[in-house]
């Protein structure tokens, strides 16, 4: 993978997981998002779908669960 690829899906990791207020719902959402963003990346590449959208869920929902409501807040979440 190249540098600017992983910079990319960070860049977009970071931005958008943290939707909501609470640790959970920013974990939800990132989970979400890294879920997509790898599916769509190995599906790009040529790579393990699946392998790659458990991968993404995993980054996801461990960095929205990280950041906090007041760094980064996209408002409420859908499912609420």
């Amino acid at each position: 993978m190249t540098l600017f690829l992983r910079a990319s899906m960070l860049g977009a990791l970071l931005l958008l997981a943290a939707c909501g207020t609470r640790p959970v719902d920013r974990a939800m959402s990132g989970g979400l998002i890294g879920a997509g963003a790898g599916a769509g990346i190995a599906a790009i590449a040529g790579g393990p779908i699946l392998g790659a959208a458990a991968v993404g869920a995993a980054a996801g929902a461990i960095t929205g669960a990280a950041t906090s409501p007041s760094t980064i807040n996209a408002g409420r979440p859908a499912w609420r």
